[in-house]
């Protein structure tokens, strides 16, 4: 099959184009014949395809594409990233502005709602999700049934998603008001989920939410609050913490948000369709690249061990975990935002001395002509360890953070007349026409 690109239509297309439409002219080796698929905004449909056909019995000519590494799922406005030039816009806001001047419930109703708040939408939607923090006594109880030692992440896939239970209209997802009131009990209450499992990880009580407090503030409080009356959060952390969520808000299709639209195009309740997200950004090659990260760093141990450490990575034996990323091909922006903030997370907690594994990378022209550059895991891990928190609780920041991104990406889903029910095609490879042989023969 060979294949070229020109505007205008063959006179053997099966159907005309559009005058000035781009196509892609396909030319069949099996068959002689030529197609015009039309080409739109960079993107021909893989339905078009279909009609490249043997003869009339035949299906038609199908994509594959493992992990989607080359399939466009859908048409989205939400999240803009040119990997080449390391650029990411939420909504067409650059990252670093929305970093340097916005919040993360800010930067939630920017998502969300398609454009930035006026004061007033903005004061009226931090109330609503403020007197929305706290959960149901029986999601407390139903905490309290896992094991002292459960998996964080494993508790706020089972809790999210026992949420659906408690408001059962949740799955009216074509209704625009409780659309409304799901998104805001997510965004509030995932914080409070979070830190019930954190809590239940150390075997303290819970703390209930402090609607005095900021949102991130209220969740370090939540984590963190001992015997005093009143939890005050170190305005440095609490707003290290800010920009960590801003800067995990959203990332485009990555595996949660897929499995999100994925599961959400059964037209699920959102409360499941979010579980579905948390279970993705559950495996280490996602949400616990930044505990990889870390867990790499406490595998070096000390300062006087990275250099054989480097050296492993170069000779294939190790794996530098943190760095390089598969979106962004030169520096992740975000590790450039987060890095800024390290300073101060370390004023307060003191500064690790792994930070070392860094200065050695990038003074290494190895690492450097690879473009391996830090990433975002590698500075949020190092902010989280300085944090008190254990390596499993990282992906449970992600999250808090990624909530927003879903369900702006949910929303949109459910409100695209294109979108149906996510049924991707295979390729069989298997055997088939067998004759069934009784147990006692075989």
């Amino acid at each position: 099959m060979s294949t070229e690109t020109r505007a205008g239509a063959a006179p053997d297309a099966p159907s005309a184009q559009p005058e000035g439409q781009d196509v892609l002219t396909v030319t069949d080796s099996r068959t002689g014949r030529s197609y015009e698929i039309p080409i739109d905004v960079g993107t021909v449909r893989a339905m078009d395809l279909r009609q490249v056909k043997v003869d009339d019995d035949d299906f038609g000519l199908m994509v594959y594409d493992p992990a989607y590494m080359n399939t466009a799922s859908t048409r989205s406005a939400i999240t803009y990233i040119d990997g080449d030039a390391g650029v990411l816009q939420h909504r067409g806001y650059p990252i670093e502005q929305l970093c340097e001047q916005s919040s993360y419930l800010e930067v939630a109703y920017l998502l969300v709602n398609g454009a930035l708040p006026t004061s007033v939408q903005l004061e009226e939607w931090v109330g609503e999700i403020t007197i929305h923090t706290f959960v149901h006594e029986n999601i407390k109880d139903f905490m309290q049934g896992f094991r002292y030692d459960a998996n964080p992440m494993g508790m706020l896939v089972a809790s999210v998603g026992a949420l659906s239970t408690f408001y059962p209209d949740a799955n009216r997802i074509h209704d625009e008001d409780i659309r409304r009131s799901q998104i805001i009990r997510l965004l509030a209450k995932m914080p409070t989920l979070a830190a019930f499992a954190f809590r239940h990880n150390m075997g303290q009580p819970y703390v209930y939410p402090d609607n005095d407090l900021k949102y991130a503030g209220n969740f370090l409080g939540m984590m963190y609050k001992m015997t005093e009356l009143k939890y005050e959060p170190d305005p440095r952390l609490e707003r290290a913490l800010d920009v960590l969520f801003i800067l995990h808000a959203d990332h485009e299709q990555n595996a949660s948000t897929s499995a999100v639209r994925g599961v959400g195009s059964t037209q699920v309740d959102p409360y499941s369709a979010i579980a579905a997200g948390v279970a993705a950004l559950y495996g280490p090659l996602h949400g616990g690249a930044n505990e990889a990260a870390l867990r790499m760093l406490e595998r070096i141990e000390k300062v006087e061990n990275i250099p054989a450490f480097l050296a492993g990575v170069k000779e294939g034996e190790e794996r530098l975990m943190g760095f390089g990323h598969r979106v962004y091909k030169n520096y992740d922006p975000r590790a450039r935002i987060i890095k800024k903030h390290l300073d101060d997370v370390f004023e307060v907690r003191g500064k690790s001395p792994l930070l070392e594994v860094e200065k050695r990378a990038l003074d290494d022209d190895y690492f450097t002509s690879r473009k391996l550059y830090p990433n975002v895991d590698f500075y949020s891990g190092l902010i989280y360890e300085a944090l008190g928190l254990p390596v499993a609780m990282f992906p449970v920041m992600f999250a808090i953070g990624r909530t927003s991104g879903w369900i702006a990406q949910w929303l949109e889903m459910v409100e695209d007349s294109e979108q149906k029910i996510s049924r991707p095609r295979q390729i069989y490879t298997g055997d088939r026409d067998l004759d069934y042989v009784p147990i006692e023969r075989r």
